[in-house]
């Protein structure tokens, strides 16, 4: 029996979307599936992550919790893609970088309309906010960006395909999309 290669997939603050498009590969999971071995994945339902030769990440930094995932994932993957846009500029998350964080949180939490019994949650099970959304890059060295909101499932597969193959990263500029 040969060796699978490992991948591993996580997600920070963003909307899922890119994990999303990565299931979007529909039947060709199957096919990739013979080559590799799913880690810490939707699709495992592992939470953490071991020695992988390929982790895929979404989602930029919004709180403590994702910075200390981030580092973790990144010690254990020989090859990093940031995928989508939350990923290599903070994405709509990042929005909230235009506002004072305390002004943020009474926004969401007290003066929101429609809100029942408003109060900021206080609990220390949540992770702490981080002054500013940040790109992963700023923490941790990237190999490969895959921009996009969030890219294709065709896009997806083909640089799966290109990086499985130790092929260079082409993407057609009509691939890439930022909607």
């Amino acid at each position: 029996m040969t060796d699978k290669i490992r991948i591993a997939t996580c997600s920070l603050g963003g909307c899922f979307g890119c994990h999303m498009s990565i299931l979007d590969i529909d039947e060709r999971i199957a096919e990739l599936a013979e080559v590799v071995q799913f880690d810490r994945s939707p699709l495992t339902d592992i939470k953490t992550c071991g020695p992988c030769d390929l982790g895929l990440i979404e989602g930029g930094l919004c709180n403590e919790e994702n910075v200390e995932v981030l580092i973790e994932f990144r010690k254990n993957c020989r090859i990093l893609v940031a995928v989508g846009a939350c990923a290599i500029t903070g994405g709509i998350p990042a929005m909230r970088n235009n506002c004072e964080l305390d002004s943020c949180i009474e926004e969401a939490f007290v003066r929101s309309p429609g809100l029942y019994n408003a109060q900021i949650p206080n609990d220390p099970e949540l992770p702490l906010l981080l002054d500013k959304v940040r790109p992963i890059q700023d923490a941790v060295t990237v190999d490969f960006f895959l921009p996009g909101c969030p890219p294709s499932a065709d896009v997806i597969w083909t640089v799966l395909q290109q990086i499985l193959n130790g092929q260079p990263l082409v993407i057609p500029a009509q691939e890439l999309r930022f909607d």
